[in-house]
């Protein structure tokens, strides 16, 4: 397989497992569960991560992973692996996703950068370095991989970013 191929599919689950929490809080079912990660805690005087990064969102994040992986690599890539292994290795990339945008935005919080306020380049690149370090023991992927990886995401990050601005979704371009 092309190794462009190969790796936007490898690290697809994660990608939609860090957009996943904005369509959280659009289910009726999943709304009242919002408690921010941090339980409203703070650290010198500043929020922890603050009231967007929710456990709604990083367990619907985290399951959307983990079943868009067993969707992409059984039906699209057609991987051999079994159910369960693509369905860890999709949780893993999803919650390092997550989580490496949850250490982000704690560094944001304590460097007094308000929340939504663009950080280049390091809100193009947590989801994907979390991503990778958490799945990383799992999956064993090359060197080849994990650059095509950072530089195909980190673009694709840039243009989401400029699209979802042209819309009017944002309020910035980066």
């Amino acid at each position: 397989m092309n190794l462009l191929v190969e790796a936007f599919l490898f690290f697809l689950p994660a990608g939609i497992a860090n957009m996943a929490p904005i369509f959280a809080t659009r289910i009726p079912l999943l709304k009242q569960w919002s408690t921010p990660i941090d339980f409203g805690r703070q650290y010198r005087a500043r929020r922890i991560l603050g009231d967007n990064k929710t456990w709604r969102g990083l367990l619907f994040g985290t399951l959307v992973g983990g079943l868009s992986c067993i969707f992409i690599q059984s039906v699209i890539a057609s991987s051999q692996l079994g159910l369960w292994n693509l369905f860890l290795t999709g949780c893993l990339l999803g919650a390092g996703a997550l989580l490496g945008d949850a250490f982000e935005s704690f560094i944001k919080r304590q460097r007094g950068i308000d929340p939504g306020k663009s950080w280049f380049p390091f809100d193009q690149t947590d989801y994907i370095i979390g991503g990778l370090l958490l799945a990383y023991p799992v999956t064993r992927v090359s060197i080849a991989i994990i650059v095509v990886v950072l530089l195909l995401y980190f673009g694709l990050h840039l243009l989401v970013s400029y699209i979802g601005y042209l819309l009017r979704f944002k309020q910035s371009p980066i």
